[in-house]
């Protein structure tokens, strides 16, 4: 850790989701990025399928900030050491700009970042301006920038938007509607980075687009003070952490990954998808994803489903978490309204439902220690398995429930690792 570190920085907001800020984040990544630029991109809020568009955007992995989940600790370590490595900082917001408590305006007031703001015009004139005013003055001591204009219909459109804006405030330009450089999406929000096969051509379709407007010249310089990553004893060292991970479980925060190789851990990672077996290991995560829209060829991998069981009949240790957890049980049913046959190791199934099942920050004080992370998740599991404990909500509400039979661990909550790296060390401990 040395003294303040500066580096140009932009905080990317909206005033809800929709809007474009996670398109125009990408594409401001991928025009620095192909300019020869060291860009670290940032995700507000517990989200997993954005930071992957953003790391092949920039080249770089994408890590997330959220002063509830991830703590303001984590976010001001995190942001100083990327300032000391990078030409550019980008961080994209989480929603609209003042959702939530915290939220991402409480992330750009409290590490300075300017904001500039993504409006979706497409059915708007001087009301642009009313919007952007909005943004700008919701909340005292906000260091907002200015706004950038997105599905624009025509340069005459433009300059009605530019003209409303209130006097002083920064016109970054406008982007014109272009369904070919949009990123296709489904239930849980867009398609992972791996099953886009076009997305660098649409990442560089988006980046010509951002280079004509202001948005393109590099924001002003912030400083970070300086912060210090948190130590890590090596609890897992010489133990090998088998992880499943591709398009069936691809949920991973990389500063997961960091928390365990931190811990002294191998790691092994392996595509159940494509048909690998679990590898030689002393314990098992299986991350969130899609298991869903994979159940016959995971169905089909008997020697994945044959090295679970094994692996939870020798009393190793398993944290399987949301879609990992949905793998465990006798049978998942997808959107459809077919079953699919799993591993078997928790009893019941999990049903895919038409709406959203649950979603929101929760806490877990499990026997290892309390670990903090999120839920978001369009099934419902029916087990007869008695909890083990449940999470609590922010508000104190009850949470998701967490079973656990023998060493094996599993909910519908996707953990953070770094908020207790020591109760994770104690999960993957026999």
């Amino acid at each position: 850790m040395s003294g303040t570190a500066y580096c140009p920085a932009l905080f990317v907001a909206a005033p809800a989701s929709g809007q474009g800020k996670t398109t125009v984040t990408a594409a401001l990544a991928r025009l620095h990025a192909r300019e020869g630029r060291r860009v670290r991109v940032f995700k507000c809020g517990p989200d997993f399928l954005d930071p992957q568009i953003h790391a092949v955007a920039s080249g770089a992995p994408v890590y997330n900030l959220d002063l509830g989940m991830c703590g303001e600790a984590d976010a001001a370590w995190r942001l100083h050491r990327a300032a000391q490595e990078s030409d550019l900082i980008l961080v994209e917001g989480v929603m609209g700009l003042y959702d939530g408590a915290p939220s991402g305006a409480d992330i750009a007031r409290r590490f300075g970042i300017p904001v500039m703001a993504v409006i979706d015009a497409r059915a708007m004139a001087q009301t642009f301006g009313a919007v952007a005013y909005g943004l700008a003055h919701y909340q005292p001591e906000l260091p907002f920038s200015g706004v950038l204009a997105n599905n624009v219909g025509s340069a005459r459109h433009a300059e009605m938007l530019q003209a409303a804006l209130p006097e002083g405030m920064r016109w970054y330009g406008a982007l014109a509607r272009d369904a070919a450089a949009a990123l296709p999406e489904r239930h849980l929000g867009i398609l992972q980075a791996a099953e886009i096969e076009d997305l660098v051509a649409r990442l560089d379709r988006m980046a010509d687009g951002l280079a004509a407007t202001g948005a393109a010249a590099l924001p002003p310089p912030v400083g970070f003070a300086p912060a210090a990553a948190p130590p890590v004893p090596p609890l897992l060292a010489g133990r090998t952490v088998a992880v499943a991970r591709d398009a069936a479980y691809g949920f991973i925060y990389p500063a997961n990954l960091d928390t365990l190789e931190a811990l002294g851990a191998r790691l092994a990672i392996f595509s159940p998808l494509a048909g690998e077996p679990l590898p030689e290991c002393d314990a098992v995560w299986l991350p969130g994803g899609y298991p869903e829209l994979h159940g016959a060829r995971l169905g089909a991998n008997r020697a994945f489903r044959d090295g679970l069981a094994a692996h939870v009949a020798a009393g190793r240790p398993l944290l399987a978490e949301c879609g990992g957890m949905m793998s465990l049980f006798e049978t998942v049913v997808d959107k459809a309204g077919e079953a699919h046959a799993f591993a078997g190791l928790l009893p019941g199934r999990a049903v895919m439902q038409p709406r959203l099942a649950a979603l929101g920050l929760q806490v877990a004080q499990l026997p290892e220690g309390a670990l903090s992370g999120h839920t978001f998740h369009y099934s419902k599991s029916e087990t007869p398995l008695a909890p083990l404990v449940r999470a609590r909500r922010p508000d104190g509400g009850e949470g998701e429930a967490i079973y656990r039979v023998g060493r094996l661990t599993a909910s519908y909550v996707h953990f953070y690792f770094p908020s207790d790296p020591e109760a994770v060390a104690r999960l993957f401990l026999e």
